[in-house]
């Protein structure tokens, strides 16, 4: 369930527009958290956003590569990616699907296109493990279009619930040690929406369709597309959109406050656990 609603407008502190980048095999992305304008906000440590009409630009994939200490989170928008690792596990991320990814103590997977041709469009999601669960087993929360549900909280708003709750609506995705919020909101030209955030949490918006105000009368701040705003300084959550409509995401999770020590594909807390997971990385331990 949301926190009770608070009488202080969340306000946007800071705002961030993504770098181009590359990754795999050479996929063409957008990186919004994980750069040097913003290293990690606790708990998240990576967002990319991909998204082309150009199958070059996504047909290479992301071959073969290991993950260790933290969870990766992708929501396909349009098109199919296959994947697979060293465990035996096998699935299709079609349009609208999520896969919750906890890498855990270690695996090595892949994330092919399963199309050649049309639009490639999705976002990826790094999230922090606490220390006491870097080395857990790994395990997938994977759902499909159909098994994420919508919530129409207000006139002219869609929310597709990935994980939190809106009203009564609950997303499938769990994870504790975050207690984490993604929420997939699409809002009407002149539609407005109140939402409670959770106290304690970092929370993000992303817009990647349109232009949108947060917050209300004089106070209020436009959030372009292919922008992120950081949250800050109150509880409720207001969304408007203008003239044409908007879509973003709102992300929040609840800070681990522990050090982190990465490297690529491996987050560990300290230097020693970080060598540990490249020597057992090459001695075939994944």
């Amino acid at each position: 369930m949301n926190t009770a609603p608070a009488s202080v407008p969340a306000r946007i502190l800071r705002k961030v527009r993504g770098r181009a980048a590359s990754d795999g095999a050479g996929v063409r992305l957008t990186r919004v958290i994980g750069g040097p304008d913003l290293p990690d906000l606790d708990p998240f440590l990576l967002l990319d956003e991909f998204g082309t009409d150009r199958p070059e630009d996504y047909l290479a994939g992301f071959p073969e590569h290991p993950h260790r200490g933290f969870e990766t989170v992708t929501y396909m928008l349009d098109g199919r990616m296959r994947h697979r690792d060293n465990h035996g596990n096998e699935g299709l991320l079609t349009p609208g699907a999520v896969q919750w990814m906890t890498a855990g103590r270690g695996l090595i997977h892949s994330e092919m296109p399963e199309q050649e041709s049309g639009r490639m469009r999705g976002f990826q999601l790094w999230v922090n493990l606490p220390a006491r669960e870097k080395m857990s087993a790994p395990k997938y929360q994977e759902f499909a279009p159909d098994r994420i549900p919508v919530a129409t909280p207000a006139a002219g708003v869609e929310v597709k619930v990935i994980a939190g709750a809106v009203g009564e609506v609950a997303g499938p995705i769990s994870q504790p040690a975050t207690d984490p919020i993604y929420l997939d909101i699409a809002l009407q030209a002149g539609a407005k929406w109140r939402h409670a955030l959770p106290a304690g949490h970092n929370a993000f918006l992303y817009a990647f369709e349109g232009v949108l105000a947060v917050g209300e009368g004089d106070d209020a701040r436009a959030l372009e597309a292919q922008e992120l705003a950081i949250l800050g300084g109150g509880e409720i959550l207001i969304l408007s959109a203008g003239e044409a409509p908007a879509r973003l995401l709102l992300v929040a999770g609840r800070p681990l406050r522990e050090p982190v020590m990465r490297h690529g594909p491996f987050v560990m807390n300290t230097r020693q656990e970080l060598m540990q997971a490249f020597v057992d990385y090459q001695e075939g331990r994944f």
